[in-house]
């Protein structure tokens, strides 16, 4: 048994962490039933069918079960449209696809959240030599920095009058220290660029963000908004894919980019995936909840265990799956990753170590025994091998998994 390799003070703090944190699970569960609400009206309303997870092969033609899946997403993103495929690999992908469809030479790309996530900076043109980023394919790059987790509302807007293509969000820290954006900030801020300049567009990376809060991106004003379906939305259940959701007119252009002119969103193979993509946006309210409860406890046990650099803290408001925790050193960090892993129910018996991965411009240790590979709604941990060594965790399907994980990574620490 897992409970017998973990020290009795653990043990005791978890159960303590039961009525600590009981308000807060509460709250957790009514964003849950609220977005589920959300979720069946949308199933009801477009009268899905059993025969809609037929398996379409070839071109594609006349996929009215995809056609049904991509209304609900519209649906639940709070956007006229939506592009849900298989043929999407990645949260990163789903962000060039749609990038690239929009921004065309000469253009200007302004992210306003900071530096981009690390897999973005080679996409981007920051880093590496591809001659398929978007600055070797002409378009001009600008970043403005967050100021105390929030944006610099002056610095953007008088860069907005100069004229711009694409405003860009990262909704999720990444792999920097800032805090997460909540949707109330984010709305504050499109109201604002829409007003200065209604022709922008806002495009909204929402990766780990999705069914957190009662409201998306798309709800507030986004233009564009993107993410993975090995995410939040995804429920743990879709192995594959993303969606690209936003106005009717721009998701034509990047179907257009995914396809071919004059094609657009009408061919495409479903490779049997569209029962696992409805189910898996059926179930992901569930599974968020579970993501976050599963965050809030393990910053509820660092924080009692004395670990002072936990963002955020277990009673803060949270705008995305995303738990952080510096460790110090690249020691802890894989020791901490290690635990995950040997909880993990795939690949438990894998010792995780620091090293080069594609994409990426630093060493990263990544802990992720999970059913889906590269899921992160299962609970996986990674980091790049820098100081100050944070680790960034997230998901967890269920709470009781995600309980044991935690308390097993952190009786590798405590050895």
């Amino acid at each position: 048994m897992i409970l017998d390799k973990i020290d009795e003070n653990l043990i005791k703090l978890s159960k303590d962490s039961k009525e600590a944190l009981k308000d807060i699970y509460q709250k957790i569960d009514e964003v849950c039933l609220y977005n589920s609400d959300r979720i069946l009206e949308a199933f009801i309303e477009n009268r899905v069918s059993y025969s809609d997870f037929a398996d379409i092969n070839g071109y594609g033609n006349f996929d009215e079960g995809r056609d049904k899946l991509e209304r609900i997403f519209a649906r639940v993103l709070g956007c006229e449209d939506a592009l849900v495929r298989s043929q999407i690999m990645s949260g990163t992908n789903a962000i060039y696809l749609g990038l690239s469809a929009l921004l065309k030479h000469g253009d200007t790309l302004l992210a306003i959240s900071g530096d981009p996530y690390d897999s973005l900076l080679e996409m981007i043109g920051i880093y590496g030599d591809s001659n398929q980023s978007l600055k070797a394919c002409g378009v001009k790059y600008e970043m403005i920095d967050l100021v105390d987790n929030d944006f610099d509302d002056e610095a953007i807007i008088s860069r907005v009058k100069k004229g711009v293509k694409v405003v860009e969000i990262q909704r999720s820290r990444g792999y920097a220290s800032r805090q997460s954006l909540a949707i109330a900030k984010i709305e504050r801020i499109i109201k604002k660029i829409k007003e200065t300049d209604p022709k922008v567009i806002v495009f909204v990376d929402n990766c780990y963000g999705e069914l957190v809060e009662k409201k998306e991106p798309g709800h507030v004003g986004a233009d564009i908004v993107v993410g993975s379906l090995m995410k939040n939305l995804g429920g743990g259940i879709a192995t594959t894919g993303g969606y690209i959701a936003g106005r009717k007119d721009l998701i034509k252009e990047v179907a257009e980019r995914l396809s071919a002119p004059g094609i657009g969103k009408d061919l495409g193979a479903n490779f049997n995936q569209n029962i696992n993509f409805f189910k898996g946006i059926f179930l992901a309210p569930n599974a968020v909840r579970n993501a976050l409860k599963t965050a809030v406890f393990a910053a509820y046990m660092l924080e009692k265990l004395g670990y002072q650099n936990v963002d955020p803290k277990f009673d803060e408001e949270r705008t995305d799956i995303i738990q952080t925790l510096e460790l110090g050193s690249e020691e802890k960090l894989v020791e901490f990753s290690q635990g995950i892993q040997s909880s993990s129910p795939i690949d438990s018996f894998v010792k995780v170590m620091s090293a080069p991965m594609p994409g990426y411009p630093f060493n990263e240790v990544m802990a992720a025994g999970s059913f889906t590979q590269g899921s992160t709604i299962e609970l996986s941990a990674d980091a790049p091998i820098i100081a100050p060594y944070r680790l960034y965790m997230q998901g967890g399907l269920t709470l009781e998994y995600g309980e044991l994980s935690i308390l097993l990574a952190l009786s590798n620490l405590q050895k």
